[in-house]
């Protein structure tokens, strides 16, 4: 008589313990990956959105520009002479979406003819987002523009 052996229990064991170690290393693999927020504070960011929105058209309608110039590895931000005759108050964020670490914040000190130029020489290649904000005359400003940085 032929002895056949049965298969099955030693089939179901091993299916449940590779399934185990795969939902181990998930589970492992899911709490180590650190998950950063673009903003910490994005719910009161939403809020305040239809003052954004105003803020930029304002900055569009009188003529503020932000431009990258790569050959000289800088960013010049112009206002309008009216506005630089005023007293403002701002600021230029320098905003990583991939690494909020690497975000950067400079005073708005713009020259008499309306210029500030930011070196960016040392920003670290990838995307960058410039964010200006300032106070004139009473009134909210904003602008951005999406740069490139080229690396250190």
């Amino acid at each position: 008589m032929k002895n056949t052996r049965n298969f099955w229990p030693l089939g179901i064991i091993l299916f449940f313990v590779l399934f185990f170690c795969a939902m181990a290393t998930v589970v492992v693999i899911a709490e180590t990956h650190r998950e950063t927020m673009v903003s910490e504070n994005y719910y009161e960011q939403e809020l305040k959105y239809q003052d954004r929105i105003n803020a930029v058209n304002r900055a569009v309608n009188c003529g503020v520009t932000i431009t990258s110039d790569a050959s000289n590895k800088s960013v010049v931000i112009a206002l309008p002479a009216v506005q630089v005759a005023q007293n403002i108050s701002g600021s230029i964020q320098l905003y990583r979406p991939s690494a909020p670490a690497l975000d950067q914040k400079v005073r708005l000190e713009p020259k008499a003819d309306g210029t500030q130029r930011l070196d960016t020489s040392r920003l670290a290649a990838g995307l960058w987002v410039v964010r200006v904000k300032w106070v004139a005359g009473g009134e909210n400003y904003f602008l951005e523009q999406k740069i490139t940085g080229a690396g250190k």
